[in-house]
């Protein structure tokens, strides 16, 4: 109950233990004898508004001995509420022995750590207990991208084995940073090689757009002092608790506005009818917006003509191939997930701690080798 009574109360703070009783569905007596007993957790003002008890702390512990996809390391931070929202002035991470985490997850890391040092909170990334995640990481490029100010524990890499063995790996490109002041725009056709390598010359095309387009909506959209980047990393499918099936996994990530964030200032004038069709104050409307995007296209924020198709034609791509597409945006996360070239499954996840930005994660599965 003190997961669900905090999100409540980040989302909204100073209510009522009959408001917050309400909001989960609760007894309101059950939820008022809950609150009274947490000693240090909630305060009641002279109204008997329930508020969180600031911490200069909050701790994030992960998962431990399983795959941490994204949604698993969403969830593992709203046990502990949402650091960007807290009035907290450190967060302290914590990788516990056994973790093993997937690139999608680690650029979820790196972009919210990035982004509370820029606001200005203390960050520690704690790999004391599982130092293979420190070295899985130094191989990958994170702590290239990481703000230096962020304390590696036990300590940084004092070199990057990621800038050693850069391209000597098809299993792994390294995170590439698109800086639209130093731009790289050989990127996409070195993550295109990466790609080919494992899944055949079939694909040499089609990902190639995927790869050109989200690497140009990152360039164009942005608009964050923290540059985006991409990177891609195979794996070869393994058992346990968490099946993983033999894949490739592409994210392309950004600290900007979002996709519903440069939308919606621009829907009800130029795409009156979509805008009809949304209740910006229902959470579940960012999640239906992005689907729309993706199937439909010719949304954009822009003026000029020909805009808007980029994601359009990565979703198409994502349809021909039978992959999954998974895209984080402020408060929520959506999955599409495709097969026998259409959309076989749409899932959504609402509340999630807040994260700036786009992070889109595609995964293309392999033939069992």
């Amino acid at each position: 109950m003190e997961s669900k009574i905090k999100q409540v109360l980040s989302d909204t703070s100073g209510l009522k233990g009959r408001e917050i009783a309400k909001k989960l569905g609760l007894d309101k007596r059950k939820v008022n004898s809950y609150l009274s007993k947490q000693k240090g957790l909630f305060s009641k003002d002279e109204s008997h508004c329930w508020f969180i008890v600031k911490d200069e702390l909050i701790e994030v512990r992960l998962d431990g001995g399983v795959w941490i996809d994204g949604l698993s390391l969403d969830m593992s931070i709203k046990k502990s509420g949402s650091p960007l929202e807290s009035d907290c002035s450190s967060v302290n991470f914590i990788v516990p022995k056994g973790s093993k985490i997937f690139l999608e997850a680690a650029a979820r890391l790196l972009a919210l750590s990035n982004q509370l040092v820029l606001i200005g909170k203390s960050v520690t990334i704690d790999f004391n207990d599982c130092q293979g995640a420190l070295s899985y990481f130094n191989r990958i490029g994170f702590f290239e991208l990481l703000d230096k100010k962020v304390d590696i524990k036990p300590s940084r890499p004092s070199f990057s084995t990621a800038t050693i063995y850069k391209g000597n790996s098809e299993a792994v490109y390294e995170f590439g940073e698109v800086d639209p002041d130093n731009l790289d725009e050989d990127i996409p056709q070195r993550l295109k090689k990466s790609f080919v390598y494992y899944a055949g010359d079939k694909y040499s095309q089609p990902v190639f757009t995927v790869l050109s387009e989200l690497f140009g909506n990152v360039w164009e959209h942005s608009n964050s002092p923290i540059p985006g980047y991409i990177a891609l990393q195979r794996y070869k499918g393994y058992g346990g608790r968490r099946g993983v099936r033999p894949h490739i996994q592409t994210i392309v990530s950004d600290s900007g506005k979002g996709i519903v964030g440069t939308l919606k200032p621009v829907l009800k004038e130029r795409y009156h009818a979509l805008y009809k069709k949304f209740d910006f104050n229902d959470p579940k409307s960012g999640p239906l917006l992005v689907k729309e995007v993706f199937e439909k296209g010719r949304i954009s924020s822009s003026i000029y003509e020909g805009h808007g198709l980029g994601l359009k034609r990565s979703g198409d791509v994502a349809a021909s191939y039978d992959a999954k597409i998974s895209v984080r945006e402020e408060k929520f996360e959506l999955k599409l997930i495709y097969k026998s070239g259409k959309l076989h499954e749409f899932l959504y996840e609402v509340g999630l701690p807040k994260i700036l930005g786009t992070h889109i994660c595609f995964d293309f599965f392999l033939a069992e080798s």
